[in-house]
């Protein structure tokens, strides 16, 4: 039997080819935490493409609390940091802690992350902070680089064949603030 591995999904885009690469290895339950996501219609938004994606592909999932005042704290002063910089390691600190605690607490052994797929997103800053984590709270991190190997394309494809809604910036106000600046 294989063991269970519960997954942090930042998004149903990003789960589709970590959940098809974890699962060879793991029963994957996704974990959607991310109070970050902002405005909260976006928030919704993301939300019912996991339930759309976990209900084609019999994934067992569940939804963490959705605190976005407490993220906002958790960053203040950070507000003005570029997208990639501070604030991006904190938060994801704190969604990858959220997701270690409920691994123990659900008696996991293993939690990992989809945060990794996205062309953005550093393997080698969130995939120490995983480590870190694992050791605090007992469930070893499977980190890995998923958009390595053709990864980001093949969650693009898994996307359009499951009819995924697809956002166009990271999530939090900071980063949609960058998006629209750039248009």
């Amino acid at each position: 039997m294989k063991p269970d591995l519960l997954l942090h999904i930042c998004c149903a885009p990003c789960a589709t080819c970590v959940v098809e690469l974890l699962g060879s290895d793991f029963r994957v339950h996704g974990f959607f935490y991310n109070p970050n996501i902002h405005p909260e219609e976006e928030y919704e938004r993301r939300l019912e493409a996991v339930r759309k994606y976990a209900e084609a592909v019999d994934l067992d999932w569940e939804e963490g609390p959705y605190e976005p005042e407490g993220w906002f704290s958790y960053v203040r002063e950070h507000e003005d940091e570029p997208e990639g910089g501070a604030r991006c390691s904190l938060c994801y600190r704190l969604r990858l802690e959220e997701t270690a605690r409920r691994a123990r607490e659900l008696g996991f052994g293993y939690f990992a992350t989809t945060l990794t797929i996205g062309p953005n997103k550093k393997a080698r800053i969130i995939n120490p902070i995983g480590r870190e984590l694992g050791f605090k709270y007992g469930p070893t991190f499977v980190g890995g680089d998923f958009k390595k190997g053709k990864g980001f394309e093949r969650s693009v494809v898994l996307s359009r064949r499951f009819e995924l809604y697809r956002q166009d910036y990271c999530g939090c106000t900071f980063s949609l603030r960058e998006r629209r600046r750039s248009l």
